[in-house]
């Protein structure tokens, strides 16, 4: 089936009425053409309005508009793309919560509109087939039969439906970068690992240790099975739970070693917090390879890096996205 064969899914994201500019805006970055407004208050307006020209509104519609949540609603395509696009909104709109408390945004609930989300995370499968990411990871789903072709590396993964399955821009690059900047015996820290990917595609490079961290305690039993599929146990593969940012004792688990190559494929808001932090786990002349990022943030990105000692390496562009690779000076 082609991506113009595809149908759609229609997401709706409940806010309040000072989350709808920022939301619209995030949606808006994720390549997402158009969006619309849900304000129950429209509708208080048009009923107060004494100069309407309707005599006559059905009741159900009074009540049906009376007890609608105040939100946003887009679609995204109803393939594996179109998955990655709704988890990195979903990404977006979490840091943008964390990070900006001074804008009321609501629930941020995300529900997914005609179609069950568990549906939805088995839908989705049927799109994702394997798919070459950089020069020699190639990303296989676990219920797909692929034949390795030379030196490929296979990385076969079950993302489950909280997570990417890596065929985005963003991994895309973070891969690329990796393969190019990541040498054999090298020690890796996954910041925001998701389902793993980056890291279980490190130690299948020839990385040395691999540890990984994400703000979603699913994480943890997701990027294990996935090692676990790929032939990687625990004596190689660390996947803790919890924020870095905030969480001291865990950032110190970190700090406590020195790594050299850093990864995260998160979004702009998120690296920049963490351009500050990134020295403290790197060795001098470590690699730090960032993705997620809106080509619009990209200078944000870039001046907080260099104002944290990086020496910006390389960048690479995909669609709407970047990834920057940069070299910690000491």
């Amino acid at each position: 089936m082609t991506e113009n064969e595809c149908g759609w899914i229609e997401v709706f994201v409940e806010t309040n009425n000072e989350g709808f500019e920022p939301v619209s805006g995030i949606i808006y970055q994720c390549g997402i053409t158009g969006v619309m407004i849900e304000d129950s208050g429209d509708f208080d307006e048009f009923l107060n309005d004494p100069a309407r020209d309707w005599d006559y509104i059905e009741d159900g519609l009074v009540e049906e508009k009376k007890n609608a949540k105040n939100g946003v609603t887009f679609f995204v395509r109803d393939n594996a793309n179109g998955m990655e696009t709704l988890n990195i909104i979903k990404d977006m709109l979490k840091a943008a919560k964390a990070n900006e408390s001074d804008i009321d945004f609501g629930s941020l609930e995300v529900t997914l509109r005609n179609v069950k989300e568990e549906d939805w995370a088995n839908n989705w499968k049927k799109y994702f087939k394997p798919i070459a990411v950089g020069e020699k990871i190639v990303i296989c789903p676990s219920w797909e039969e692929y034949a390795k072709k030379g030196d490929e590396k296979i990385l076969r993964i079950d993302p489950g439906h909280v997570f990417g399955t890596g065929t985005h821009e963003t991994t895309r690059l973070c891969i690329g970068f990796i393969e190019k900047y990541m040498n054999e015996g090298d020690t890796i820290a996954d910041i925001g690992c998701g389902s793993g990917i980056l890291s279980i595609a490190s130690l299948l490079l020839g990385a040395k240790h691999a540890d990984a961290v994400d703000i979603d305690p699913n994480a943890v039993d997701i990027a294990y099975t996935n090692a676990a599929m790929n032939g990687i146990g625990k004596d190689v593969y660390t996947v803790l739970s919890g924020d870095i940012l905030n969480d001291k004792e865990l950032e110190r688990t970190f700090t406590d070693k020195k790594y050299d190559v850093v990864e995260a494929n998160i979004v702009a808001d998120v690296i920049i917090a963490l351009s500050p932090r990134v020295p403290s786990l790197l060795k001098d002349g470590g690699v730090f390879i960032a993705s997620g990022i809106i080509k619009q943030r990209q200078e944000d990105v870039l001046k907080a890096l260099f104002e944290n000692g990086f020496d910006i390496i390389d960048i690479g562009e995909e669609k709407d996205w970047t990834a920057v690779a940069a070299r910690y000076k000491g």
